[in-house]
């Protein structure tokens, strides 16, 4: 999980490089393009091709689709904002998870749960600011959106795993994101600037790669155990805004944070031990 968070975190220092001068719709196209070749070239080797297409198609499209919101609105939120205020609102998606999982899933969520998500939604209240300056920010607002869609798009994940290979699930939700930010910036398409190569080949490894380690972690691992060194993004946002922009998080930024990653630990391991109880 580490290794995935630090991948991760390289490939959202690529598509914010890249949202400074390319539409965010184009950076979603860009995102999943570039990473389509190295996964078909995996799925190759470990003859995942067959039985490709007997997949729940309207399911695919569901998920794809959410995906192809989620990286746009992240993407304008990674030009609007540093990745380490990114990275804390987008942190909210576990509780949002937790919440949706009732209504979706018909999970059952008790007392402590509930006022752990209450927590994790004050600390994004803390991260707009408590006087509300920060409620006009366009890039914030972009951010808890994809986080709002990443968590949808967990709880279909959820559903299409009882049935579908995770080969299954990575390549249609490449190809169809691609697809679909292919469509939706084809009109205002800008052209592809040579010294940009070295950042879509950055974009292409660390997004596969990074794949590749949170389905290691995840099988191979409890998720009450892998899950919280996710957080270990902030410390990547912090490092690579210094480095890079020479900026640092202010003080309602590691607060909110502080609250809203304390609210998604609870929340992972109030998971594992229901899960135990349930499965012992």
């Amino acid at each position: 999980m580490l290794v995935s968070v630090a991948m991760f975190s390289m490939m959202d220092t690529a598509m914010k490089v890249l949202s400074a001068h390319y539409p965010a719709t184009q950076v979603t196209a860009m995102r999943a393009l570039s990473s389509l070749p190295l996964l078909c070239g995996y799925m190759l080797a470990r003859g995942a091709f067959r039985g490709i297409t007997r997949i729940r198609w309207p399911v695919h499209v569901l998920r794809s689709v959410l995906g192809v919101i989620m990286l746009t609105s992240f993407a304008y939120g990674l030009k609007e904002l540093s990745l380490a205020q990114a990275y804390t609102l987008f942190f909210i998606a576990p509780t949002l998870i937790t919440a949706l999982s009732v209504w979706v899933l018909k999970e059952r969520v008790g007392l402590g749960q509930w006022v752990a998500i209450v927590v994790g939604l004050l600390g994004v209240l803390v991260v707009l600011r408590p006087e509300g300056s920060g409620f006009i920010s366009l890039g914030g607002l972009a951010v808890l959106g994809a986080a709002t869609c990443y968590a949808l798009s967990a709880i279909v994940s959820r559903v299409l795993a009882r049935t579908d290979s995770n080969e299954a699930m990575m390549f249609w939700y490449l190809l169809m994101m691609a697809a679909g930010g292919l469509a939706m910036s084809l009109s205002h398409w800008v052209a592809l600037r040579a010294e940009d190569g070295w950042v879509l080949l950055a974009l292409a490894l660390s997004g596969f790669f990074g794949q590749l380690a949170i389905t290691r972690a995840f099988s191979s691992g409890q998720a009450s155990v892998v899950a919280p060194f996710e957080y270990s993004a902030l410390a990547w946002g912090v490092a690579i805004d210094w480095l890079l922009w020479q900026v640092l998080p202010d003080g309602y930024t590691l607060l909110g944070a502080t609250i809203i990653i304390a609210s998604g630990i609870y929340l992972v391991r109030r998971e594992s031990v229901h899960a135990e109880a349930e499965h012992p």
